[in-house]
């Protein structure tokens, strides 16, 4: 009777053993992942809220220009340019490049002097820092 007893007893401790390891194992929500801050994924999502939001939305601020993404460097500066549409060749009148972990972001060029610079400003601090979406 004792072995039979002893039987249970161990069984029940297993059950409650794992079940008290599932339940540690669960959280409430996945942990939502952060955005890297080196300087290529950054430069990525800059580059792709520019596409989106400037561009192929047909913005009539950016119409004039084309966007020219310069994302595989290999002075670890990757970085996107924004060129006349008619004369893509030419040299660029706005770069947005950052570099190093975390990435430390430069826009410069004469159509940051513009109106339209304020804009860029914002909406590539937004993206760098993972905001998505618009202005």
């Amino acid at each position: 009777m004792s072995s039979i007893f002893n039987g249970r007893s161990l069984a029940l401790a297993c059950v409650a053993a794992s079940l008290t390891l599932v339940a540690a194992c669960q959280s409430g929500r996945p942990a939502a992942p952060a955005a890297s801050s080196a300087a290529l994924p950054t430069m990525e999502r800059v580059a792709l809220g520019a596409s989106g939001c400037w561009f192929k939305s047909g913005d009539a601020a950016f119409t004039a220009y084309r966007l020219a993404p310069e994302l595989n460097s290999f002075s670890g500066r990757p970085r996107i340019l924004i060129v006349p549409r008619k004369s893509p060749e030419s040299r660029p009148l706005a770069v947005v490049e950052a570099e190093g972990q975390p990435a430390r972001l430069q826009a410069f060029g004469p159509l940051m002097s513009e109106p339209v610079g304020t804009r860029i400003a914002a909406d590539v601090r937004r993206w760098a820092a993972g905001g998505k979406g618009c202005s």
